[in-house]
C-alpha cells in the first residue's frame, strides 16, 4: 500500500461503523493488508463484549 492508503484507509476506519472488511473492498486489497499497514487495529478493543464473557458475567450473579 502507498502512504496515501494508508492515511486513506486510517480516515475510513475512524467512524466506528466502517469496518475492515467494507474499507479493504473499496480499496482493492486484502483485509490481512489492512492489519498489516495499519497495526493499531489489531489492539482496538471489539465495541461488543464477546458471547464467553457474557455468558461468564451472568453465571456469576447471585440469585435474586
Amino acid at each position: 500500500m502507498t502512504a496515501e492508503q494508508i492515511r486513506h484507509a486510517r480516515d475510513l476506519l475512524t467512524p466506528p461503523e466502517n469496518t475492515v472488511s467494507s474499507t479493504a473492498r473499496l480499496l482493492g486489497v486484502s483485509r490481512a493488508t489492512i492489519y498489516k499497514y495499519v497495526p493499531e487495529l489489531a489492539t482496538r478493543r471489539p465495541a461488543v463484549e464477546p458471547p464467553t464473557a457474557r455468558a461468564e458475567l451472568g453465571s456469576a450473579r447471585k440469585p435474586i
